[in-house]
């Protein structure tokens, strides 16, 4: 017997014993699975916080970097046991292990490539498997390696050329081997989730839809609610490249249509890396309401960089923003070729920085909202209704790695070791999907993504509430505040619709710092910031960031000899904000930005480790000398020069933080009559 088959006929007797199922009245969600219910249930909801963007030794990227772990190897990783990973010349000698387990995940190979991929690395008697391309993918020569990289992403039409299949496929069975892959992927996450009362861990089945045109990002995780699942994975070899609404067409015809209880998301992801493709006006009122229905969230951070919003301090002025905080963990292009270093030295043109000018406004998420609700007014509806989540693009199967001070890369040896700061600098190590969800259960989850009740962290964990509506302005000082702020309001993710004789909403956001390890606390609270956008009636789109809690000037820093915390913040704070400039007749969105105190980035941490301290005056010689260090285990250019950069000649860098968190949007919208005003 299947071993899945065997955990469904014991899940099976359990609710048998249980007796009847709850109503998704009564639970605040359907259940779509059979599962034993989970002890630890709140109907006020609980925070879960996840990783739904991992690679593993499936995807090519991951494989011809000496990454050898498995998806069932990263749900491993995720629940907190310890990995195996290579280090700079490929040996599997680091030992990686998150500090906190997850709550859930879920495996993302790329569907493109899991027959090829499968077919090069699984079985030496098949044909295929000796194919040169193949040979090259399994080498363990570091520039070998690269031109194996460089070949799978001119199939996949990353490089411009349109798609085209591998000659492995000619050689063997590539669709056998796929299915094979899809099948893996899908009993690792069945053997993964915890269906007990425990409730310890949820894993979801899902994939990675990578349409990159000309190395212009328009990828998208494809997460399913439960295990009814597609026969195949989609990929952009279906679609077309540059044809994302085909995916959902797909989407809908074989998993939401097919009577099969399949029900999917598909999340965006880097659109600062999109070339300006990813949010483009629909082309057609179905592809509107297609994406509002498959898209409702966006991953706003990862290792890639954030796509909140961008501030270039060199020009001193932002990307339709004055927004000084939108520098936060940009890169200078905006397309994946911003990954093209080797030994130091940018390996490709068209990884050059690209001007503010020429940069495209959408590529920032801030922007596609607010340009959403211009659309809306003229159209009748808003496309780009997103929630936030991020995750962290590991190509390391390690979901969750987003820890500044435990980071190991994310790219297998391409960025372990002195790699991650010579070829990686300007990544970092990204973030936690967070979701507010009753239980810790796919059916529960899901539903608080499809609702946008969720949240982006840059990768600590601060527990963080939002909500609207004809809230009480004393609500901070209630001992029952979030449940009177669901009875009168709605949470992040919701609507308000509003009135010709309404008053302003209010909005209630509180935040209690990441409580930290024994050892290791969290680091406090320095403000919260409300950021608000809308339109008025001639189409023109503002935006306004609002401190509402805190203090900036709390003169919280870090020590420049030790990296240590300097200074206090707070440990919780609570806000309940009315806007002084609202007007009824406007659509408006408003999240919640939360701020911690200054804290040291991973590349500080990682260039101080070598003996390069960046706040030194001694800086250059101290990089020098560890260069030369590095060099004579093996290392090609230099190592550590990038870890004495001038801030104040950078555009986004900074070797100091200040982590995040941003809540999901609540939407303000006019009704008819209040908006023919």
């Amino acid at each position: 017997m299947h071993p899945s088959t065997l955990g469904w006929i014991i899940a099976a007797l359990c609710l048998l014993i249980a007796g009847p199922t709850a109503t998704a009245q009564e639970l605040g969600f359907a259940e779509t699975e059979e599962r034993e219910r989970c002890a630890h249930y709140d109907s006020l909801r609980q925070p879960f916080f996840g990783d739904l963007h991992v690679h593993t030794s499936l995807s090519f990227d991951s494989y011809i970097s000496s990454q050898r772990n498995t998806p069932a190897d990263a749900y491993r990783y995720a629940r907190g046991e310890a990995i195996a990973l290579p280090d700079e010349d490929g040996e599997p000698n680091v030992r990686a292990q998150i500090q906190r387990p997850l709550d859930f995940a879920s495996i993302t190979d790329h569907a493109e490539y899991l027959g090829p991929v499968r077919i090069c690395t699984g079985d030496p008697w098949k044909l295929g498997y000796w194919w040169p391309h193949c040979v090259m993918t399994r080498a363990s020569h570091f520039w070998t390696q690269l031109l194996a990289a460089a070949w799978w992403t001119s199939l996949g039409g990353i490089s411009g050329d349109g798609h085209d299949d591998s000659f492995a496929c000619t050689l063997s069975d590539c669709e056998s081997a796929a299915d094979d892959a899809w099948r893996e992927i899908q009993d690792t996450a069945e053997a993964a989730y915890d269906r007990s009362a425990e409730c310890r861990f949820t894993s979801f089945v899902g994939y990675e839809y990578t349409d990159a045109p000309d190395a212009r990002n328009l990828h998208r995780n494809v997460i399913f609610r439960n295990a009814n699942v597609p026969a195949t994975a989609t990929s952009s070899y279906d679609t077309g490249s540059n044809n994302f609404p085909v995916l959902w067409e797909r989407l809908d015809a074989e998993c939401l249509e097919a009577g099969t209880g399949c029900d999917v998301i598909s999340i965006p992801h880097n659109s600062n890396l999109s070339g300006g493709l990813m949010f483009r006006d629909p082309l057609t009122p179905a592809e509107a309401t297609d994406r509002l229905r498959f898209e409702p969230v966006i991953e706003l951070t990862q290792h890639k960089g954030s796509s909140e919003c961008r501030f270039d301090r060199l020009a001193g002025r932002g990307l339709d923003t004055r927004d000084e905080l939108c520098d936060f963990e940009q890169v200078v292009t905006d397309n994946l070729t911003m990954l093209g270093s080797v030994h130091g030295v940018v390996r490709t043109e068209q990884a050059a920085a690209v001007p503010l000018d020429a940069f495209g406004r959408r590529n920032m998420v801030r922007n596609a909202l607010k340009d959403g609700l211009a659309l809306g007014q003229t159209s009748g509806i808003n496309p780009f209704q997103m929630g936030f989540i991020g995750s962290t693009d590991s190509h390391s199967a390690t979901p969750g790695s987003a820890e500044e001070d435990n980071y190991v890369g994310h790219l297998g040896r391409r960025d372990a070791g002195y790699r991650n700061v010579q070829d990686h600098f300007f990544s970092h190590p990204g973030g936690h999907a967070v979701v507010w969800a009753e239980e810790n259960s796919r059916d529960s989850i899901f539903e608080a993504i499809r609702r946008k009740e969720t949240y982006a962290t840059s990768g600590t964990r601060p527990l963080v509430r939002f909500f609207g509506g004809n809230l009480p302005s004393d609500l901070c000082n209630q001992a029952d505040a979030v449940a009177l702020a669901y009875a009168a309001g709605v949470p992040m993710g919701g609507n308000l619709e509003g009135s010709a004789s309404q008053a302003p909403p209010r909005f209630y956001v509180s935040a209690a710092k990441d409580p930290g390890l024994p050892g290791n606390p969290g680091t406090d609270l320095q403000r919260i910031q409300i950021v608000k956008g809308w339109v008025d009636a001639d189409g023109a789109v503002f935006e306004r960031v609002f401190d509402v809690a805190g203090n900036a000037e709390n003169g919280a820093g870090v020590d420049p000899e030790t990296c240590a915390r300097i200074g206090r913040g707070a440990a919780s704070l609570c806000a309940v904000f009315e806007d002084p400039g609202f007007d009824a007749s406007q659509p408006a969105f408003y999240y919640a930005r939360v701020l911690e105190n200054p804290t040291c980035r991973w590349s500080t941490l990682q260039c101080r480790a070598a003996g390069v301290n960046p706040f030194s005056d001694s800086c250059g010689e101290e990089a020098s000398a560890a260069t030369t260090a590095a060099q004579a285990r093996g290392a090609e250019g230099d190592v550590y020069g990038k870890c004495c950069l001038d801030p104040a000649a950078e555009p986004f860098y900074t070797p100091v933080i200040q982590e995040r968190a941003w809540t999901s949007p609540i939407w303000v919208t006019p009704s008819s009559e209040t908006a023919a005003r």
